[in-house]
């Protein structure tokens, strides 16, 4: 009887459409049934905060996202607020009740794999082709450093120490930093800059260029990370900021300490970091399930 009055209510005065109030009914019915299989002499007035927190619980046991149950939270709420301002119930139970937080997606990222595919496999890249070799170049630096996009583009070629294998990036805030690289990513910068010499005169400014030797912006970048990483990953995200991910993550996962992971990618706080543990726990829970006989 309740629930038909507040069904009324939402139809009549507050002019909710029909598949609306139905999703009320469906949320409130599935909450009645919830407290009447616990206990039978239960009613609205009866139940209490716990209540309402153990039938959280139980959708969250059977899998519910934080975002389902916020929902049907929500619409318990507003029954009460309408059951207590019309008398129906002589409290509201539902109001100091904090629903789940919604978990912030796991970071995107390639395995080492489709990297090794995409940086060494036969046929992929030309070294006598300008647009091969900057496109190997931009993604074997962000896949080496991490960088960021704004961080990448503003690189000149003064800012890559060679005696030092060390790159000084300009991070958020404009605090700078010092990333280390290796042979490889050495042999790239070399072969790239020696490249862009040849064909727009020695210089110390931009270091990825456009055709015209201009400073690349972050679209163009953006567009040439897009379609590499499209040749060996169906994620859909296919972006700079994956490599950056792709970069952590393969740290992480070969030894490197959190700390070290948070100085090279410039993070402010270690909690920014730790997203980046959960990744690759993912990661091992799903190569268990597919290697382990009795998973």
């Amino acid at each position: 009887m309740m629930i038909g009055q507040f069904l009324d209510y939402l139809h009549h005065e507050r002019n909710r459409s029909e598949q609306t109030v139905q999703s009320y009914e469906k949320d409130l019915r599935f909450f009645e049934s919830y407290y009447k299989r616990l206990d039978s002499h239960l009613s609205w007035d009866s139940v209490d905060a716990d209540i309402i927190r153990g039938w959280m619980e139980s959708m969250m046991d059977k899998g519910n996202t934080a975002t389902s149950i916020n929902r049907r939270l929500s619409a318990l709420r507003s029954f009460f607020r309408f059951a207590l301002c019309r008398g129906l119930v002589s409290r509201d139970p539902a109001h100091a009740v904090k629903g789940p937080k919604k978990s912030k997606p796991l970071p995107q990222f390639l395995k080492e794999s489709e990297m090794d595919e995409l940086l060494d496999g036969d046929g992929m890249w030309r070294d006598d082709i300008f647009d091969d070799v900057r496109a190997r170049t931009i993604l074997v630096t962000f896949y080496a450093t991490g960088m960021r996009l704004s961080e990448l583009t503003g690189l000149d070629v003064a800012s890559v120490d060679f005696v030092n294998k060390q790159v000084k990036v300009s991070g958020k805030g404009n605090k700078q930093r010092l990333i280390p690289f290796g042979e490889e990513l050495e042999t790239e910068l070399r072969h790239y800059i020696c490249m862009c010499d040849s064909l727009f005169g020695g210089g110390a400014g931009a270091l990825f260029v456009t055709d015209k030797g201009t400073r690349m912006t972050q679209a163009q970048v953006r567009n040439v990370v897009k379609k590499n990483l499209s040749r060996v990953s169906t994620l859909k995200k296919r972006t700079p900021h994956v490599l950056r991910h792709t970069f952590a993550t393969a740290m992480l996962n070969n030894g490197s300490g959190l700390e070290s992971v948070k100085k090279l990618l410039g993070h402010e706080s270690l909690k920014t970091t730790e997203v980046y543990t959960h990744a690759t726990f993912e990661q091992l829970k799903r190569v268990y399930k597919q290697a382990h006989p009795r998973a």
